[in-house]
């Protein structure tokens, strides 16, 4: 067995190393707090408000990773079933938690059928599943795009008229949610030190996180991990790995329409042809934000993500206009940072894929040097 000492230096380098993108914000979050002259009360309630509303879709990215199909960008097309299901019940005129349950009823098919194709395309691009994933978002919105300009209306029944463009077909830029705006946060909430908490929301979540833990214990869920790990060991120890990988896509593009849902209904308004654009992003953003990595995700990353991620949304802009006396420069600025981020997580994944495997070939090659005795 081989026993690799290393110094305490060695140690703080790759803790540092392994949790760059964490730290980073870390410290761009504590240089913008005090720049920014907001409240610790207001931030507190400002990150419990993104907490609530982003993390059920941030936890749809954990199925694929388990399965090891990276980062889903796809999650966009479950993200856009949620939206035709809000854009009936509106025509329905059905508010509240029924019209939100209703609305994730609708969402269900549309989600599973969009999951099932987009696995299918990804099981013909193994290894490249997060660019392909992400062009398919892009088609799929063309699709999208057309039915609810052209098809709602003459095609699809749409009798509400506060919905339909003033020609008589095609849904509005701009839906109203009013019905539905903050009827799951509204439905326990509690205030503790001056904070309103949705306690109702935040038990979706937890058992959403509940669901996860006990997914993984299953034989489905050990089958994704073995997929994960290598496709040509499962599939050898009988597991069907297409088969497994479809079911991985289709559970993230469900979940991702149900936290599409929640989402919209704490904003109160459904932008139909923009909402759904940068949600893929921003939520992968704050998934690598708290650690994660394309390969290994974990319910922690998910609030640690979105909590550094959020935060440094709502101080940068006012941090930028105290700093220069321009806002704008902090709006560019998180927009960079949300692409950036990307680009430094899987930069870093890389880099450490090929020193470990580097690492791993000099250890085996002095193992047989040295007879196979332990290496101090």
């Amino acid at each position: 067995m081989n026993i690799l000492h290393e110094t305490n230096w060695e140690k703080i380098f790759r803790f540092f190393e392994k949790n760059a993108v964490p730290v980073l914000f870390l410290v761009i979050c504590a240089f913008g707090i005090p720049l920014s002259g907001y409240s610790m009360n207001y931030l507190g309630q400002e990150i419990i408000v993104r907490i609530a509303r982003n993390s059920f879709l941030i936890i749809a990215l954990l199925v694929p990773i388990m399965a090891g199909m990276g980062l889903n960008f796809g999650m966009t097309l479950g993200a856009m079933a949620g939206q035709i299901g809000l854009i009936f019940i509106s025509d329905w005129g059905i508010g509240g938690i029924p019209g939100m349950v209703l609305a994730m009823i609708i969402s269900t098919p549309i989600s599973a059928f969009l999951g099932w194709l987009c696995g299918k395309i990804l099981n013909l691009a193994k290894g490249r599943e997060m660019v392909t994933s992400y062009i398919i978002g892009f088609f799929i919105n063309g699709v999208y795009q057309l039915i609810v300009l052209y098809g709602m209306g003459p095609v699809i029944p749409i009798s509400s008229p506060a919905l339909l463009l003033p020609r008589g077909y095609g849904i509005r830029n701009t839906v109203n949610l009013i019905s539905l705006r903050k009827s799951l946060d509204n439905l326990i909430s509690i205030k503790i030190f001056g904070l309103s908490i949705p306690l109702a929301t935040f038990a979706v979540i937890a058992v959403l996180c509940i669901f996860i833990i006990w997914f993984r214990k299953t034989k489905l869920g050990q089958d994704m991990r073995a997929v994960g790990q290598d496709m040509e060991v499962a599939r050898a120890a009988g597991i069907k790995v297409e088969h497994t990988r479809i079911i991985s896509v289709v559970i993230s593009t469900i979940l991702a329409g149900y936290g599409m849902i929640i989402y919209l209904q704490n904003i109160g308004t459904l932008n139909t042809y923009n909402s759904h654009m940068q949600i893929g992003m921003f939520s992968i953003a704050a998934l690598l934000v708290g650690g994660a990595t394309v390969n290994k995700a974990s319910i922690g990353n998910v609030f640690l993500g979105v909590s550094l991620f959020h935060l440094m949304f709502i101080v940068s802009p006012m941090a930028g206009k105290n700093l220069i006396g321009e806002a704008q420069l902090g709006e560019y600025f998180r927009v960079f940072v949300s692409y950036g981020v990307i680009t430094i997580a899987l930069v870093l994944y890389e880099v450490r894929k090929r020193r470990d495997k580097g690492r791993v070939g000099r250890l085996l090659a002095q193992d047989q040097i040295t007879g196979g005795e332990e290496v101090k």
